[in-house]
């Protein structure tokens, strides 16, 4: 998925996780990506993926392990 940069970046990248949770390619009690790894993914600040990831957690798509990192929750329908 290409950012565009025209708008919010944090929404998009959401978005975007929330796209692969709800198709599967994130399972249910499987762990996301850090946010490094999604910054790099998307070409976004760490600050903007872990802005992504708090609206997620938000929605109560995912949850955080203190220590572990963020793992899904289920999906939103």
């Amino acid at each position: 998925m290409k950012i565009d940069r025209a708008l919010p970046h944090w929404p998009q990248v959401a978005a975007e996780i929330r796209r692969r949770i709800q198709d599967g390619t994130y399972r249910a009690g499987g762990r996301l990506p850090g946010t490094v790894a999604i910054a790099a993914e998307f070409d976004v600040s760490q600050s903007t993926a872990t802005r992504a990831v708090a609206s997620l957690r938000t929605e109560g798509l995912v949850r955080v392990v203190s220590g572990r990192g963020y793992f899904v929750v289920g999906s939103a329908d």
